[in-house]
C-alpha cells in the first residue's frame, strides 16, 4: 500500500498549509482528500507537490507492505 503520511510532515516542516496549496498553488481540494485517505492519485499531482515543496518523492509517500489476509 502506498501511504502519504510523510506529505503532511513535510508540509509542516515547510510551513505550507492545505489552504496555501489550494489558494496559492491551485492544488485541487479533492486531490488533497484523496491523499489524506491514501487513495490513488495521478503522478502529475505527486510531481507538482514535489516541485511546490521542493522535496523528493520519498518525502511525501512511502510503500508499506499489505498485511497478509490469509
Amino acid at each position: 500500500m502506498i501511504k502519504y503520511d510523510r506529505l503532511w510532515v513535510t508540509m509542516k516542516e515547510r510551513e505550507i498549509s492545505q489552504y496555501r496549496l489550494i489558494k496559492d498553488y491551485g492544488v485541487d481540494k479533492a486531490q488533497l482528500h484523496r491523499l489524506r485517505k491514501n487513495m490513488i492519485v495521478k503522478t502529475m499531482i505527486l510531481n507538482n507537490l514535489c516541485r511546490i515543496l521542493n522535496c523528493r518523492i520519498e518525502d511525501i509517500m512511502e510503500y508499506v507492505p499489505d498485511e497478509d489476509t490469509d
